[in-house]
């Protein structure tokens, strides 16, 4: 089931009175439908701050990334209390969810929308939900914190369309249904004016793309207090948007005459977006330093994480100076001008393409160069964040291959592979998905792998040596919970075999001793050793040194995983 339909299948289709978790998680589900559905119209008519044709992608990846925190709060307090979250937690995960994952200038934006509202829902952590005045408060301080984390504000975007939707909100009085229908009201009014505030609009003759993208997301709101989908109000002419269309459908109409736009003409060559780890007066001078470097500054977050957006010519001045403010990661860089057509006016070439490849996802850099070293196209998954499907698909159109072999490596990611691959096949590309739950268990297919071979044998090769893998992990725990092996604490070192804890331990060596001589108990010819940055700095001398006292004829194999979220993966063939 792709990732849309599953999230659609867990969100009750009830109008909500309040604004609590539900609500939260609901509002969410449905304006990840809502995008989806508008993704395609969004992108052809972004012609602002650069035709790049990607601001509906970039919404739907930014709210996928939020719907997909959201979730796993509501599974992780339903397995641990059968109880739904506090309103607090949820708008928080929403607000995380989607700043971590946020895409390009229109979701940056969005994200910090959502942390703006995040910021008043989840300022009583004790409240269970908040009426129509909540709301109200909540949109204000959206509107404005977007505008705030922008360098250079611009009327006619989605910050002209958000203002105006928290000012007919201001001016509402009643409960969350009506104060949403009056901001998505006044949004459809602001939209409609965009082509009128901003010169490219109006000579591409479209709306406001990231604006249009805004309006699809508080018609879900809407939905989600009155269980209605609002019919779109008819705009004003400059917007060319037929009176009778649903969700704002924008047509992409050329105004008589006019060239096409091509506002980054001339522009910075680089689109550069970085999570950020720094703090407060840190992340102010690397606003100075960036906004003289280039444009289109947008940086939003705080508490210690930041998603830093820019447009620059020097893409490695921009990094160096994420650098100094802190420690960026999940750095992304984009050239503008190689090949768009929608900034070169002329195609590019085809690259041809090969005839199979694989794609991984992976836990840690360290494991990002083995893998890719060995031929794999990566995705790097960091703790606590898992890729959103969107992110696969890209991965497997980066590969540019006729088959593709797709290793998840983590249990946790099946839904999201299946539906990047059944994605992938609907483009025309042949996906042969490996259910690998974990990083060594991928090492151990990828050993395998011969291109030259037929590709239903490559894939049967493949997963049988994933499978004769079994794995596990040593990793400190968070919280007091139960498990398999008894009841841990804060700070025990965990040892998983097969994904369930099977020792409980204080020290991290001898925890890794006891997980690897269960695992060895059954026989194995190869120890696969993958060390994360905090794991002891002998603990892989110690375990080779057992493992080859110890078990007759059974190697060692050593790798360094970096920032992998456990302290130690191990695998035994």
């Amino acid at each position: 089931m792709p990732v849309q339909q599953l999230k659609e299948a867990q969100v009750p289709q009830v109008s909500r009175r309040f604004f609590d978790a539900l609500a939260v998680r609901t509002w969410c589900g449905l304006a990840l439908r809502a995008l989806g559905r508008a993704r395609e119209e969004i992108d052809a008519i972004n012609v602002y701050p650069v035709a790049d044709g990607d601001t509906g992608t970039n919404l739907y990846l930014t709210m996928e990334s939020a719907v997909t925190a959201v979730e796993a709060l509501f599974d992780g307090h339903d397995t641990l209390t059968g109880q739904k979250p506090p309103l607090a937690d949820a708008a928080r995960a929403m607000a995380h969810g989607a700043l971590i994952g946020a895409r390009g200038n229109s979701g940056t934006i969005l994200a910090q929308l959502l942390r703006g509202m995040a910021h008043v829902l989840a300022a009583d952590g004790e409240t269970t939900h908040t009426d129509g005045e909540g709301l109200r408060l909540a949109l204000r301080h959206a509107a404005d914190s977007a505008r705030h984390a922008v360098a250079h504000p611009v009327e006619g975007t989605v910050l002209s369309v958000a203002s105006a939707a928290a000012d007919a909100a201001d001016a509402t009085e009643g409960d969350c249904g009506t104060v949403a229908r009056a901001a998505y009201e006044g949004a459809c009014a602001a939209l409609a004016e965009t082509p009128a505030q901003l010169a490219v609009l109006e000579r591409a003759g479209v709306v406001d793309a990231g604006g249009r993208g805004l309006v699809a997301v508080l018609a879900a709101l809407v939905e989600t207090f009155t269980g209605e989908l609002p019919v779109f109000t008819a705009l004003e002419p400059h917007a060319r948007v037929p009176a009778d269309a649903t969700h704002a459908r924008v047509e992409t109409v050329s105004a008589p005459g006019a060239p096409e736009a091509v506002p980054c003409a001339g522009g910075p060559a680089f689109e550069v977006i970085y999570l950020l780890e720094a703090e407060d007066t840190a992340v102010n001078r690397l606003r100075e330093r960036l906004d003289a470097l280039g444009d289109s500054l947008v940086v939003v977050g705080g508490d210690g994480l930041w998603n830093v957006h820019v447009h620059v010519d020097d893409a490695g001045a921009a990094v160096e100076a994420g650098v100094e403010a802190g420690r960026p990661y999940r750095i992304r860089i984009t050239h503008f001008g190689l090949g768009d057509v929608h900034t070169t006016g002329a195609e590019r070439p085809p690259r041809e393409r090969a005839q199979r490849a694989v794609v991984a996802v992976v836990p840690g850099e360290g494991l990002a160069g083995l893998y890719g070293e060995a031929g794999a196209t990566t995705v790097l998954a960091r703790p606590g964040e898992p890729p959103a499907s969107g992110e696969l698909v890209a991965a497997l159109r980066r590969a540019h291959a006729r088959e593709v072999v797709l290793l998840p490596n983590d249990a946790d990611l099946r839904h999201t592979a299946a539906a990047a691959a059944e994605q992938a096949r609907a483009e025309g590309v042949r996906v042969a998905l490996i259910p690998t739950r974990s990083a060594v268990q991928g090492i151990a297919a990828l050993a395998v792998h011969e291109p030259e071979r037929r590709f239903d044998e490559d894939v049967v090769a493949m997963t049988s040596a994933a499978g004769a893998t079994r794995y596990a992990e040593v990793a400190v725990a968070e919280r007091q919970s139960w498990t398999m092996a008894g009841i841990c604490q804060a700070g025990d070192v965990l040892g998983l075999v097969d994904g369930d804890v099977a020792v409980i331990g204080a020290d991290v060596t001898a925890t890794a001793r006891a997980v690897l001589d269960r695992m060895l108990a059954a026989g194995g010819e190869l120890v696969t050793l993958v060390l994360g940055d905090e794991a002891p700095a002998d603990v892989a001398d110690i375990l080779e040194v057992h493992v080859r006292e110890t078990y007759l004829a059974v190697d060692t194999v050593v790798y360094r995983g970096g920032r992998q979220g456990a302290l130690l993966l191990i695998g035994v063939e």
